[in-house]
């Protein structure tokens, strides 16, 4: 199983890296990066990586009636190369608004499998907040049900990034960071979008922790 370590964001920001976002002032920033755990992501350390498993990012943020939160994984990858589905593999989006902050109370998992074609996915989103049911259809198309948004497809890589000034500043140890260098451009990842009516996860002053999980059955690869 793979986790993102804790972020947080002032009342009506945006969280902007994997892991938990808490919708309070005054708390500590964890960005995530891709490839990691290196061991098993990272194809120069790995022959065999489990992209599919691979988190790249989570972003949370609200507005005045929803909450939108964003999964990405399997990424970065070339422009050519098709979305990453992998019916093995469970993605769990996990929020928190009861103050214990490592407690799920809606643990939303999502999932893929074969859709209707030979060459079509398809995607399944359970344990929504006021949803009856599964949100479940297509990929790369825009589901909705109870007044849930849900979509999974291939997008552009969001996280922006100066790897080689990462690299550099770590080689050197001067800071040589160049903000006009995005080593995440041009390049795509696959991504659940999720739209959450608002009133369905606030919690009167309670904070609201979110953070992503994977998991592989039958073990990793």
């Amino acid at each position: 199983m793979k986790s993102r370590n804790p972020i947080a964001v002032a009342v009506g920001g945006l969280a902007l890296a994997a892991g938990a976002a808490a919708f309070l002032p005054g708390l500590g920033l964890d960005a995530a990066d891709h490839l990691d755990p290196p061991a098993r992501t990272d194809p120069a350390q790995d022959a065999t990586p489990d992209r599919a498993a691979d988190i790249a990012d989570i972003y949370a943020w609200h507005t005045a009636d929803k909450v939108n939160m964003i999964l990405t994984f399997a990424g970065p990858q070339a422009t050519s190369e098709p979305a990453t589905y992998d019916r093995d593999v469970l993605y769990t989006i996990n929020v928190s608004n009861a103050g214990d902050r490592t407690n799920a109370e809606f643990p939303i998992r999502i999932r893929f499998g074969a859709g209707a074609g030979s060459n079509e996915y398809g995607l399944q989103v359970t344990g929504v907040p006021g949803t009856t049911g599964p949100i479940q259809g297509s990929v790369e198309t825009t589901l909705t049900a109870d007044g849930v948004m849900a979509r999974a497809g291939l997008f552009d890589d969001p996280f922006f990034f100066d790897l080689e000034g990462f690299k550099d500043t770590a080689a050197t140890g001067t800071l040589m960071f160049d903000p006009n260098r995005d080593f995440f451009a041009g390049q795509n990842l696959t991504a659940v979008v999720l739209s959450i009516p608002r009133d369905r996860i606030a919690n009167g002053d309670h904070p609201i922790d979110i953070w992503a999980t994977t998991s592989r059955f039958g073990g990793q690869l």
